[in-house]
């Protein structure tokens, strides 16, 4: 099964969020089905913020690196595509491509100090190039748009949302993420009303996978949430030793 054939499956699928080759593997050992790169996560990591701080060949270095040690299926988060000119934005997913990955996620909010949502139109018009680049290019990846409208309390978010996913849907979106969307109504509703398939994401009022495959959802994301606990267990971890004064609470 093909990674857009993960999609259309009656069980949404849970892509396992990584940030290096480690977390990767242990996601290969638990038989997951897909990874997806959070930049959250990798940013973090490098000691950059989120938000593009982290250079396009930076981000390269570290798929690469994943895409050689696991088998499973790799969708990278390009935020916003590391360039406001398509003809780039294309050029860093067909380089990611020929690494092997499978898909990406592009978001229609850029980061100016604060981070702002684009001009539908605007955005729309962008993707549309850059997909028309990518099927000249004979580039089959998958591209799963962001879409900010509830992470930034958009007026009118849920009818926001909706008149997006038509137009990225016209431009050439294979999916719809809609990150900080919890309701169960509102998640119900905005599946019924976009034909592409919808992603959300990990949050302390996310429903169930249960709830969320019946209300329509095909793809659950775990963002940068395992990092940060990895990161917080870390931090007991190396407390314990120095409350200890012993090296005993890694052994049991």
């Amino acid at each position: 099964m093909n990674f857009k054939e993960l999609h259309n499956q009656e069980s949404p699928i849970l892509i396992c969020n990584v940030w290096d080759v480690v977390s990767a593997k242990a996601a290969q050992k638990l038989n997951f089905k897909a990874i997806g790169t959070s930049s959250g996560a990798i940013a973090s990591m490098l000691g950059y913020n989120d938000g593009e701080e982290i250079s396009f060949k930076e981000l390269e270095y570290i798929v690469e690196r994943i895409t050689k040690s696991v088998n499973l299926p790799l969708t990278v988060d390009l935020e916003a595509g590391y360039s406001k000119n398509p003809a780039e934005i294309a050029e860093n997913i067909i380089r990611l491509a020929k690494l092997g990955v499978v898909g990406v996620n592009i978001e229609d909010s850029i980061v100016n100090r604060e981070r702002e949502i684009v001009d539908a139109n605007i955005f729309s018009n962008i993707l549309e190039e850059v997909c028309s680049i990518l099927v000249q290019q004979n580039q089959n990846v998958f591209i799963n748009v962001r879409t900010d409208t509830f992470l930034l309390n958009i007026p009118n978010a849920f009818q926001e949302t909706i008149d997006r996913a038509s137009k990225y849907q016209k431009a050439g979106a294979k999916g719809l993420f809609v990150p900080c969307i919890v309701n169960e109504k509102d998640i119900e509703t905005v599946a019924k009303g976009i034909e592409l398939p919808l992603n959300v994401m990990c949050m302390p009022e996310l429903p169930e996978f249960e709830t969320l495959e019946k209300l329509g959802v095909k793809r659950i994301s775990m963002g940068n949430f395992v990092f940060s606990k990895v990161n917080r267990l870390l931090e007991n971890e190396l407390s314990q030793i120095l409350q200890n004064n012993s090296f005993k609470n890694l052994f049991y």
